[in-house]
């Protein structure tokens, strides 16, 4: 009998095991890594190399998946400003001793692998205010002496990871955490301090960002205004996108066929420039096919938001999925040449070990308040 009750509690949360968020991680990341072979394909037989590594990481992030849904969710509501401080302590080491690529300090080298702490920067968020904003998720009593914390937590990490610098990810990390508290629901006095708050600040970043932003930041918003600005300078990545993009056509040039991507005109086409190779190959078909699928993990992720036992697994659930939507709105915006290039990956899709392993990271937080969710059916 006791051995009976022992396995009736282990298997009590896996016979809720969410496994239309983990199909559709795992979708996702094959048609990722059958995208990064043919975008590298014509790198002289480095494609394997890209591969192996990205298989690595899937790997890795199936294991750590499987290792975190062991843990009651709430395990992390306990060490939620824990993790945020690690996090914060990686992003301080990463200023001061980081690897510099491409102009930006944003990896830690451990030798066989590199580690960006900004990617975990957008979770450990999400943790540290849907831990502080729990208590009076809901009842619209949050006030703005409420909101002194949350704006710390929040701040704190995109000011560290802004100096790398990384102008788009300290943007994505405010969209997510403003995300959460505008779901944990301040009334509406909150609400209108925020919006004038974001009214204020849009009116200081338009008359000073000049004298704030980089030159390399000026350029890509000079260029996004008018791509044909600086047409083999800043402007290269977003006119080489947009014909990829356009010769697609309907149902694409076939699988490592396509010019633009074989013939080398597409930079970091196995990063942030993935969507592109899946819209010159395959065509607004296999666009539309991804997308549903990135709105299906959207949806699923909602409603289980929605049907949270409690308010903290609610807010990390809504956190998370917050996370994929601004990743998936800003990389497919980016490439099509509707927001400026900002560097933002397409999460499970883009080539890179934190970003993969953060999403699956993403996918077991969200499966694990499904999996407790003992008073609800699904």
């Amino acid at each position: 009998m006791p051995y009976l009750e022992i396995n009736n509690k282990l298997l009590g949360p896996f016979g809720k095991f969410e496994w239309l968020l983990w199909g559709l991680s795992v979708i996702l990341t094959l048609i990722g890594i059958t995208l990064i072979y043919s975008a590298t394909a014509s790198l002289g037989g480095q494609e394997k190399t890209f591969v192996f590594k990205q298989l690595a990481w899937f790997c890795l992030s199936l294991v750590m998946l499987t290792a975190l849904v062991l843990f009651d969710y709430k395990f992390f509501e306990q060490w939620a400003y824990w993790i945020f401080f690690a996090v914060i302590i990686a992003l301080v080491v990463v200023w001061a001793i980081g690897r510099v690529t491409a102009g930006s300090r944003r990896w830690i080298d451990l030798g066989l692998m590199r580690f960006q702490p900004s990617e975990f920067a957008k979770l450990a968020v999400v943790l540290a205010v849907s831990k502080c904003l729990s208590e009076k998720f809901g009842s619209q009593s949050i006030e703005i002496v409420d909101l002194g914390k949350p704006a710390v937590i929040i701040l704190l990490p995109a000011l560290l990871v802004l100096v790398q610098p990384d102008l788009g990810t300290a943007i994505v990390t405010v969209l997510i955490g403003g995300s959460v508290v505008l779901f944990a629901g301040p009334g509406r006095r909150v609400l209108a301090w925020i919006f004038g708050g974001t009214i204020l600040l849009s009116i200081v970043l338009y008359f000073f960002g000049g004298k704030i932003l980089l030159d390399y930041q000026k350029k890509r918003i000079a260029t996004f205004l008018n791509p044909d600005y600086d047409p083999l300078g800043s402007g290269y990545h977003i006119i080489q996108s947009q014909i990829a993009i356009g010769s697609g056509g309907l149902s694409g040039q076939g699988f490592m066929q396509g010019a633009q991507n074989q013939l080398m005109f597409l930079p970091v086409k196995h990063t942030d420039f993935i969507f592109t190779i899946l819209a010159e190959e395959f065509g607004f078909i296999g666009c539309l096919l991804v997308l549903s699928l990135f709105a299906a993990y959207l949806f699923r992720g909602l409603s289980i938001a929605q049907k949270s036992r409690d308010a903290f697994g609610a807010l990390v659930s809504f956190g998370c999925i917050s996370i994929i939507f601004w990743h998936v709105t800003i990389n497919v915006g980016m490439v099509m040449g509707l927001l400026p290039v900002v560097g933002v990956p397409l999460n499970f899709m883009s080539y890179g070990g934190s970003s993969l392993l953060c999403s699956f990271i993403i996918t077991a937080l969200v499966a694990n308040v499904k999996m407790r969710r003992f008073g609800y059916e699904v």
